[in-house]
């Protein structure tokens, strides 16, 4: 099966063979309906390894449903999903609740999701500069400790496929620029793809290689720079959104530290 280009709905190298080595996922002519509300209209999408695919749009534009039905925990109303056979998928929710009152250990929690392989744990713990988390309570730590705990428990799924919705929520800025280049080493030293939701444009574009602007259909889609340009998207963002995102071209040029400070590279 091949997922057609013609449509403005195709996105991510939509013209490859599902069946090529390199493809984890295809999504073609994905629609889905809630109550008779529109929700995915006629959707079409790979990803490949390696790949960094960016879901954006506005609140209620069908991201994170789109998101459910690639992790098969949704049926679309018609339309095709493809897994590459015995796929690994590790999957990062928006937000956990856990109880405060329970007593539950970042090292505890993370070993619900892989219990065998200790040495994976520690050493995913210590790439995502969380190895001081370990004996806390999972209740006692930061928001932005949280996120990279829940990034770890997908990483510990030994992933092909990442799936990311909105990882950087209750960050700060600083925080959230480190992640994403977090995100980009990850998917680069281990080859998996990665499916990500997020509304920080101006600094998730830095560490991705395609945009998919989502609005119950897709909008546009391609390279950050050309998408930030097109005309849908400027129409759901506003005509300052390609202002607002020169921190986006701004953060080519360095990138931070665990403390947030800036480290410069030299240039040729």
């Amino acid at each position: 099966m091949s997922i057609p280009d013609s449509s403005n709905n195709a996105a991510s190298n939509s013209s490859s063979d599902v069946h090529a080595p390199g493809v984890l996922l295809a999504a073609k002519s994905i629609n889905k309906d809630f109550a008779e509300k529109l929700i995915l209209e006629n959707i079409s999408l790979t990803i490949e390894e390696g790949q960094i695919v960016t879901l954006i749009g506005p609140n209620g534009a069908g991201k994170t449903t789109l998101v459910r039905v690639a992790l098969g925990l949704l049926q679309p109303d018609s339309g095709a999903i493809y897994h590459r056979p015995n796929l690994r998928i590790g999957y990062m929710p928006q937000r956990v609740h856990v109880e405060p009152t329970l007593p539950l250990t970042v090292n505890r929690f993370l070993q619900l999701a892989n219990r065998q392989d200790k040495a994976l744990l520690s050493n995913t713990l210590k790439d995502l500069k969380i190895g001081h988390l370990e004996g806390r309570q999972l209740t006692a730590i930061s928001g932005g400790e949280l996120q990279r705990v829940l990034l770890a428990r997908a990483l510990l799924r030994k992933p092909e496929l990442l799936i990311l919705d909105e990882p950087a929520q209750g960050v700060d800025l600083a925080g959230q620029a480190e992640l994403y280049q977090l995100i980009s080493e990850i998917s680069d030293r281990h080859r998996c793809g990665v499916l990500m939701i997020s509304h920080d444009l101006h600094l998730v574009m830095s560490s991705t290689d395609e945009v998919i602007c989502l609005n119950h259909h897709i909008c546009c889609h391609g390279k950050p720079e050309h998408v930030t340009n097109d005309p849908a998207y400027l129409s759901l963002f506003g005509a300052n959104a390609s202002q607002n995102l020169a921190v986006y071209t701004h953060h080519h040029d360095h990138e931070h530290g665990i403390g947030g400070s800036v480290k410069e590279h030299s240039h040729d």
